[in-house]
Parts: structure tokens; sequence; C-alpha cells
């Protein structure tokens, strides 16, 4: 039977980027992962994020963006083309390339790394002594292995609608939204979080009359109100998504002719709509189906998320969790941190990871992004604050992308001018909030970010601005 001092089950952002900081730090590492790829013949590494979910949505995304803007944005540029043809199954091949040229790259770094890749469902049997007991259990057969420390980073999976079974082929998933090889002429989307906004946005853009159905009344609850507001009028006024809040999904029809949903909207009106394919995106629940914890009495809360403290430790002595599968965001960075973080722990080290200071991205056009508080926080809390705004419309650097719109704001304590929060809608506000990341990481305070010199002409003035706007000596409005 192998013995490691440390083992991961998953594959994933927090799994593998674990398990290879374990293996740099001296440890005897294994990482267990039943990922398949498309073909079905290879053990796919990387988890949701890289195979059906960060990586492909923004290979999607951004190949409907170049198609969207030869069609409406060229001609201003003085570029003419000709007839403009879609190819669906062209765009989900070149996002499968990608993929599979991620998965190659960490099967790669197990490699360089010495940290020996394991393909199978993972699941706790018992304990032998000190070691924990690891079932490996795939087509082949079943194998078992000990570790002296666990680390699961078994991720999420996607939230089921009790109406309505996924088949991935007229009722979607994250997985099926990302494979469609054909443009559906009307698409539904129930919910509007990342995953609907994107993939409603990727279809829309090629030609699909896309309907986004959300049960909360207010879009993006998690947002600062402002940004949301803005980006719910760009979405719908200006792209065409027909989002519709405050909606009760009842039944749900899958036939031969499409998907038939019906709904009470928020004014208590009964409706009925058929689309060609329905995605299912109400969020995502923890993966902990087969994991047998009951076998060495790991504690899980009424949610199915494993209880974990502030390190990641869970009640057993030597087992951790990370990522997905405890509490905190589901975000891929998140748990990639967590999972260092875990790593160095168990080689005594002593490293933090502040929950306040992880950056939330929308990759729409325009982006979406934020870190820290936001106004509805703060005034809940009583936080006495300022806030500075200023906009894209003015940027030099914006207007030349052609991409001149959207808004920068940054929220600063009120008597210590610290920084509390910086919410951004607009072009690559993506790359743009690792600024105010920082900021927030190191006590920074909107005069610090003010009295940084930005280069010109660059997006980034346009936080520049938002910070110097917090003491009201904005310089472009």
């Amino acid at each position: 039977m192998s013995q490691f001092d440390v083992v991961v089950i998953g594959a994933g952002p927090g799994g593998y980027i674990a398990a290879i900081r374990a293996a740099q730090l001296g440890f005897r590492t294994a990482c267990i992962d039943a990922g398949v790829n498309k073909a079905g013949d290879a053990p796919a590494l990387g988890g949701t994020c890289l195979n059906v979910g960060c990586i492909p949505s923004k290979a999607l995304l951004q190949s409907s963006e170049h198609f969207h803007a030869a069609q409406h944005d060229f001609a201003e540029h003085g570029i003419s083309v000709g007839e403009i043809k879609f190819d669906a199954a062209k765009m989900i091949e070149r996002k499968d390339g990608i993929v599979t040229k991620l998965t190659g790259g960490i099967k790669f770094l197990f490699q360089k790394n010495k940290v020996e890749s394991l393909f199978g469902r993972g699941s706790f049997v018992g304990k032998n002594g000190d070691l924990y007991q690891i079932q490996v259990d795939n087509k082949g057969g079943k194998t078992v292995v000990e570790a002296k420390h666990v680390i699961v980073a078994t991720g999420s999976v996607s939230r089921p609608l009790p109406q309505t079974a996924i088949d991935n082929v007229n009722v979607l998933d994250n997985e099926g939204a990302l494979n469609l090889t054909e443009v559906p002429k009307k698409l539904g989307v129930i919910g509007s979080g990342v995953i609907g906004l994107e993939m409603g946005s990727v279809w829309n853009r090629v030609g699909s009359q896309v309907t986004i159905l959300e049960a909360l009344p207010t879009f993006l609850a998690a947002a600062d109100q402002q940004i949301a507001k803005e980006a719910f009028k760009y979405f719908t006024k200006e792209q065409g998504l027909d989002i519709r809040l405050g909606v009760k999904i009842g039944d749900i029809v899958s036939d031969g002719k499409g998907v038939t949903v019906k709904f009470e909207t928020d004014k208590g009106e009964m409706k009925s709509e058929t689309f060609d394919k329905l995605i299912v995106a109400i969020g995502r629940i923890p993966n902990t189906d087969g994991l047998n914890a009951e076998a060495v009495g790991l504690e899980k809360d009424e949610r199915g998320f494993i209880k974990v403290d502030g390190d990641c430790k869970t009640n057993l002595p030597n087992v951790w969790a990370i990522g997905d599968v405890v509490r905190g965001p589901m975000l891929a960075h998140k748990a990639s941190d967590e999972g260092v973080a875990v790593a160095e722990r168990i080689a005594g080290q002593k490293p933090h990871i502040d929950f306040n200071n992880i950056p939330f991205v929308i990759y729409t056009d325009p982006e979406i992004a934020w870190v820290g508080k936001t106004e509805e926080q703060l005034k809940a809390e009583g936080t006495a604050y300022k806030k500075g705004i200023s906009g894209f419309g003015a940027n030099g650097r914006a207007l030349g992308l052609g991409k001149a719109k959207g808004t920068v704001k940054v929220l600063a304590c009120a008597e210590t001018d610290r920084i509390l929060g910086v919410h951004m809608v607009g072009p690559m506000v993506s790359e743009l909030v690792a600024e105010g990341v920082v900021a927030q990481e190191f006590f920074a305070s909107s005069e610090d970010i003010a009295r940084i010199v930005h280069a010109h002409p660059t997006l980034s003035e346009v936080l520049h601005e938002a910070a110097l706007a917090v003491e009201k000596r904005a310089l472009h409005g």
C-alpha cells in the first residue's frame, strides 16, 4: 500500500495548486481526481474551472465578442467587411483546444514537481494508526493509499432545479451551455448570476434571443447596487438581453419542440415561454457525495459544506478542506490561495488570507469587478464612509478602444481614509481591480492611490480619478 505525506482529493484550481505547493515544500504528495476529458479516454486535470467553467467560458466570450465587433464596431474604425458568417462548432473546437493545452500543462507541472497523479474517485475508508486510508476507485479497479495529511478539494456541482432534470441536450447546465454547436434561436436562462450572464452574453452576441429569469427582485444583489444598476441598463437596453427579476419558476416541460417554462412575474402574472434550449444556472453546491466522510467522522454542515476553521482545518487532525467545498466565495482564485496556505501550514508556516480582499469578476461586456465592501454593506454596518466616482466616458484609452462606458467607485473610511471597497463596470476592469486588491491588502488610503502616477493614456486613470474624487479633487470631472 502506497504511503504519502499529503494526499489531495480533487485536482481543480484548489487541489492541484495545493499538491504542487506541498511537493515544493518537500512532502511526498499524491493528487486524486476522477475528471475525464471530453473524449472520455484520459484524466482531465483542472476541475470544473479549467474543463467546464472559468477557462472555456472566457474563450467563448472572446470569440463571441469578436463576432459582435465585426458586425457592429468595425465600420467605425474604417474597416469594411463582406458577409460575416458564424461557425459555432469552430468556436467550440477552439475552446476545447485551449482546455486541452491547459490540462496538459497541469500534467507537466505534476511531473516537474514529482506529484503522483492518481486517476479515480477518492473516498475515505478509515484509519491505520495516524494514517488516513483513501480509496481510489476507477474503471480499472480499486486501490487504497495512506496519508498523514489529507486535503479535501472536491469542489462544487451545479445546483439542481426540482422542476426538471439536466440532460445537456435541451436542458443544460454550465457544461452543456459551453458545448452548443448550433446557435439556438430562442435561449432561456434561469439565474442571472455569473454563469447565467456570461453564457447569456455569449449566445446573445451570436444571434440568440436570450431571456434570463431571475428569482431575486434585485439584480446582482452581491454587487454594489450603483454598479449593478448601470450594468443592468447596458445588458437590457443596449444589448437586448431580456432580464426578468422577481420570477417564480413553475412547471418546466421538455419535448421535441423545445423547453416550455411556466413562471409567475414580479407583478403576479402567470406567463409561459418556449425556448429551443434552456440553461439552468441557479448556483452551485458543495461536491461531497461519494467522499464517504462518515467513515472517519468528517463533519459537514446542514448545507453539505465541510466544516473548517479560519485555517481550513476540519474537526479531524491533519484533515483539511479548501475551495468550493468549504465556507466563503466559490471562486477559483480563493481555492488556489487556500491550497497554498494549507500546504504551508502543514509545513509549519503561518500564511494569511483576508477574505475581504478577494476580488469578484463577471466577464461580460462591459466587465464587472469589485473588492471589499459595497455601499449597502457599509450603510448596514453603520460605517461612516466617503466615496469618489469617475467614468470611462472621457478616458482617452477607452475612447480609442471604442469602449467608453462604465464607472469606477472608490469607498474610503470617513475618518482614516483607508480604502474599504473598489467597484467597477467597464472595459478590462477584471485587470484594473487588482490595483484595488493591492491597495486594500496594504491598508492604502484613497490619497495613496490619488498620489500614485498612473500612465497616460490608460484605463487605470479612471481609478486614479475616482480616488481623487474621494476628496473632491478630480481633475477631469
